[in-house]
Parts: C-alpha cells; structure tokens; sequence
C-alpha cells in the first residue's frame, strides 16, 4: 500500500468569519493516515513513512473495526497521567520492536479520526468535506473501542475561539476547513490558528559555546521551492543538562556544506567576528522552535527550542513557514 500524502494547513492569526466553515481541534500528536484493505493495515505519517511497527496496537485496533476497507485521517495521541503525552509518542520510535511492544502495553494509543477518504470502493477524496464527515461518521457509529475517537466538530466560530483559548496539553489550536471543499493531498487547503507562533526547521549546523567545547547554539535551515536549504536563525535555548548529549549527536553528522542556499557567515544582519565559526550538519535533524517575530524571511531574534519533530521529514520543513499570517482580507477570499 502507498502512502498518501495529507492535506496540509496555512496559518492564520485569526479564525475565518463566514458560513461554510468547519472547525476542529488541533491535537497534539502525531498525524496519521490510516489505510486497511482486508488483511492488511499500514498506518503512513505526515513525512509518508510507515508507523506500523511503532504502534501495533493501532494496527490491531484497525484489524477491528467492522469495515473491512478504508482510509482515515487523523492523529495518533497517548495519554499519560490523564494527559496527552507527546513525548510518549516518541519514545516509540525504538528500534527495537520488543521495546515497543512493552510501550504499547503500558501506555497504549488512540486514534483520533477526523476525515475519510475511502471506504470499501468508494473514494471518497474528491466528495465535500460535509459528505467525508457524514461518511466518518457511519463508518465509527457502530464501533466501540476507548481508543478509537471521533474528532469533534463545529460550525459555530465562538465554541472554535473557546477551544482556542484552551489551547495547550491536549490541544494546539484550532483548524478551520472548507465544507465544500474536496480532499486536497499535500495542498495548504485548510487554516490553522494557534495561540503562539511556531515552525519545524532543519538543524543545518551549530556553533559551540564560547570558550567550550560543547554545543551552545543550533543553526536553523529552511528549504525554498529549489530545494536549497537557507539559514533562517538559530535557537540557543538550550539546556545545560542537554548541551552534552547534543554535543554527542551532532558531532558525527559534521558534513559540509550544511546550508545549500544562504548559510551563516554570508551578508546578514547576523555578521559578527564569530561569523564563519560554526560547523555545517547533514540535514537529519528536525526541531519545531517558537518565534515572535519575521524580517525578510528569517526571524529577527532568537527562538526557543520547543521539541524535536522526529515525525518529520527534513524536506517538509519550508520556507513558506514563515509567510506572513493571513490577513482578514484574505480569509474572506478563501470563503467565496
């Protein structure tokens, strides 16, 4: 089975107005496509690799479900301590499948289904959206597993704005969508809004500490439309604890020449004597940083380390991350 790519979201600093929106949570987990065809269950993540391995138990929970053909959206989660836990989340991906069998037994996951693209031989991808929900629907009306979940929905923008203010733990933000509008692979079709600024970049380098030789800053990379990777900032919010263990992972991934487009060292407001003192990386890493604000494509100050992304595929991290927030203007436009 093929993995299929998701539709993906703009952002916008405010929820469209209008009729004809539908909106949801945005949760914080994994994004997963769901795919069964008899026997067989492959679960694909946003970057299009499999997931199967890491979660056998959402594999064993789709071998249950009544329908015996489908494709589902949606997200992976874990709760821990009565919260939804993305580090658990990433402890499963272990290389060593007797590891994640014990995960999956301690702290099992859920599956928060929030479209449908096909079930039995009808595709559904090219119906509304208002048709893909009713078909969801259906399809989990007569099931009933804890783990199995129906993404919630509204029509109506103020509940939207409440579970905005909400946000954080469970959920992180809101996502807005087209009623009328068709399944959409890979397109930025759907707006999200969420109560900070954030963007998953390429670690393309690092520089020590002054004085030290451990790590004290990441380089962050973003790719443009050429597939060239650009210098856009960096974080140094690292911990003193951490700054070790990244010393020992970073080091043996040195590789010129890091950035392929603009790189630390070329004309920037960044220029100083320490310049051309950092070390170019393979781009294997992916970080998602917190960010305030966005000069001329790059941020204007430093950003914080929120969490590594190793969900994400380093190509995924684009420029066009950081394109201004949509503007009302243009958020009606996307309602007519």
């Amino acid at each position: 089975m093929e993995a299929i790519a998701p539709m993906e979201a703009l952002l916008a600093d405010r929820l469209p107005e209008g009729a004809g929106w539908q909106f949801e949570p945005k949760w914080d987990g994994f994004r997963c496509i769901a795919v069964r065809d008899g026997k067989e269950v492959a679960l694909w993540s946003k970057s299009g690799k499999p997931l199967g391995r890491y979660f056998p138990d959402i594999v064993k929970l789709a071998m249950r479900l009544k329908a015996k053909r489908f494709v589902l959206d949606g997200e992976l989660v874990i709760v821990s301590g009565g919260l939804m836990s993305f580090d658990a989340l990433q402890l499963r991906l272990h290389p060593a499948a007797s590891r994640v069998s014990k995960l999956a037994e301690a702290s099992p996951a859920s599956f928060i289904a929030f479209d449908c693209l096909a079930i039995g031989s009808t595709m559904l991808a090219g119906k509304s959206l208002a048709e893909r929900r009713a078909a969801l629907e259906k399809l989990l009306a007569g099931e009933d597993d804890p783990h199995l979940l129906l993404s919630p929905v509204t029509d109506d923008r103020e509940k939207a704005l409440d579970w905005l203010k909400r946000s954080g733990g469970a959920l992180d933000g809101v996502i807005a969508k087209r009623l009328d509008d068709a399944y959409r692979p890979s397109e930025r079709a759907m707006v999200k809004v969420k109560p900070k600024r954030t963007a998953d970049c390429v670690v393309g380098g690092f520089r020590y500490a002054s004085n030290s030789n451990q790590v004290g800053s990441l380089l962050l990379g973003l790719y443009d439309d050429a597939g060239l990777l650009h210098h856009v900032g960096f974080t140094s919010s690292l911990a003193k604890a951490d700054r070790v263990s990244w010393t020992e992972r970073l080091e043996p991934l040195i590789e010129a020449p890091g950035f392929t487009g603009d790189a630390p060292g070329g004309p920037s407001r960044w220029s100083t004597t320490r310049s051309a003192d950092w070390q170019p990386l393979l781009p294997q890493i992916v970080i998602e940083v917190a960010y305030d604000q966005v000069t001329g494509g790059r941020f204007r100050h430093g950003t914080k380390l929120v969490r590594e992304r190793p969900d994400k595929a380093p190509s995924q991290c684009r420029c066009d991350q950081l394109s201004p927030p949509l503007t009302p203007a243009q958020l009606r436009q996307l309602t007519r």
